[in-house]
């Protein structure tokens, strides 16, 4: 296609240097999904092995997991063997993922980031699929170096955007973003990115078209027109759209609140004091030991047509504070200093601090049960409930355990149902949250691919579901010994 040509095959060969070899040692892609790079790299890896000049050359597709460098791979094994000048001269063996020619002794080979070993390689090019896909900066590391001792390695990388902003791919993104405005004088670097900017309307069929170079060829406009609409409809598929349509990077792997609904939930700040002796439940989610833990106790309308209350009160090391706000870019002095998050002593979380917190909280509060996952606060939950009179609840984290509940608590935010009083850090945390989905549509959060700590977020829905069974008891997944929002 005219911009495969134009902007990425004729200057990645066209460009030489005085002694013949290529100008550009690296590249960096960055495309929507169905623009054709699929097709692209494969015949690319083709050329590489066979008409690069290059004696026993050693070409690697890497990705994050064998079944992604698997897609390149079998892209290139199917156009080698549906050309007969190709498929005499190139054996394939499809279950070692190899495709070797025999007359220099190179091969194109798949290679993913949990291969048992990838030293003593000597690579001619190593291309990475989906680079945003990539679990640390192992493999790209290794192979930056595999290539050492050829007269013009290649290292590159075809992705689509993603959403961690500590990973690889966002690290090279950074690198190609000053070559092309020109403050970082890389010469040797290929820099190419599609991707609509923040000020854009991304609803707007202009932009999907300066965005997909391959539109009208490899994707129909009514297919994104169809997309889009659903998009506007539903946080999650409006993240998609995003990543996968337009190539912006995204908060977390899938969105999951609207950050314009939750927003509109604020109402006025929370009145603590007035909500003293008033019958409510609690969630608690707790963090590893030198990170933000928290707990919320959700309050139920006194009366039909009012919001819940949400009461979150978190805690974090003291002595970490600082540290963590320089590591991960979030503000926790200042939310120490105005009394949002609660400072334990040295440089591990206090769970006997925590504990005396939530023993005060109740002499305050009507505390009728305290949800936990029993994975990380079994112990502390025992002696709050032996030694302290608490009713616990265990919630365990799975998903039927969390989709009705994560369902529920997101009808309650798009439908203004609850109210936080504005809190900073429940803020945060909500625009953190991405959710893991399974093929039946169930839901949970996921930590793991969330941006950072949703501790408020997940204490919220574990609290919310207790009110809510406690107001309808009749539910069906309260009979059939699920906790549920209503």
């Amino acid at each position: 296609m005219p911009w495969q040509w134009e902007k990425f095959i004729a200057p990645l060969f066209g460009w030489m240097r005085n002694d013949g070899t290529r100008r550009y040692r690296q590249f960096y892609v960055e495309i929507p999904k169905k623009n054709g790079k699929s097709t692209l790299l494969s015949g690319l890896e083709l050329y590489l092995l066979m008409g690069d000049g290059e004696a026993a050359a050693e070409i690697y597709t890497a990705a994050g997991t064998r079944e992604q460098a698997s897609i390149i791979h079998n892209e290139a094994e199917a156009m080698a063997q549906a050309s007969d000048s190709l498929a005499s001269r190139l054996m394939c063996t499809t279950s070692r993922k190899v495709i070797a020619y025999p007359r220099t002794g190179g091969f194109i080979k798949a290679m993913s980031a949990d291969a048992p070993t990838k030293e003593g390689l000597h690579a001619h090019a190593a291309i990475f699929d989906e680079l945003h896909a990539q679990p640390n900066a192992k493999l790209w590391d290794v192979m930056q170096y595999a290539g050492a001792s050829r007269e013009q390695p290649l290292l590159g990388a075809i992705t689509t955007a993603g959403w961690d902003r500590h990973s690889i791919c966002w690290e090279q993104r950074q690198i190609a973003m000053r070559v092309l405005d020109g403050t970082y004088p890389h010469w040797d670097f290929l820099a190419l990115i599609y991707a609509a900017a923040p000020e854009d309307d991304w609803t707007d069929p202009a932009v999907w078209r300066r965005v997909n170079p391959s539109l009208g060829m490899t994707i129909k406009e009514e297919d994104l027109a169809t997309a889009c609409s659903e998009a506007q409809e539903s946080p999650r598929k409006e993240n998609s759209f995003k990543r996968y349509r337009l190539n912006i990077w995204t908060e977390q792997a899938t969105r999951w609140l609207s950050m314009e609904a939750w927003d509109a939930c604020a109402g006025e700040p929370i009145d603590a004091e007035s909500l003293r002796n008033r019958r409510c439940f609690a969630g608690m989610d707790l963090s590893s030991t030198t990170d933000i833990s928290g707990v919320v106790l959700a309050f139920p309308p006194v009366v039909d047509g009012e919001p819940a209350i949400l009461l979150p009160t978190f805690w974090l090391p003291g002595e970490s504070a600082l540290k963590r706000e320089q590591q991960d870019k979030v503000p926790y002095p200042l939310w120490i200093r105005e009394g949002l998050i609660e400072a334990t002593q040295g440089d591990v979380i206090d769970y006997g601090f925590i504990r005396k917190r939530l023993n005060e909280l109740k002499v305050l509060y009507d505390i009728q049960e305290l949800a936990f996952d029993p994975w990380n606060a079994q112990h502390l939950a025992t002696e709050l409930e032996e030694e302290d009179g608490f009713k616990m609840v265990q919630f365990r984290q799975g998903l039927i355990s969390m989709n009705e509940p994560c369902k529920q608590f997101e009808r309650m935010v798009l439908r203004g149902e609850l109210t936080h009083g504005g809190n900073a850090v429940l803020r945060w945390m909500a625009g953190n949250v991405a959710v893991r989905t399974d093929a039946s549509d169930n839901i949970r959060p996921d930590k793991e691919h969330s941006t950072e700590r949703i501790d408020g977020i997940v204490a919220a829905i574990m609290a919310l579901a207790l009110a809510r069974t406690k107001v309808q008891p009749q539910n069906v997944y309260a009979t059939r010994g699920f906790l549920s929002l209503g």
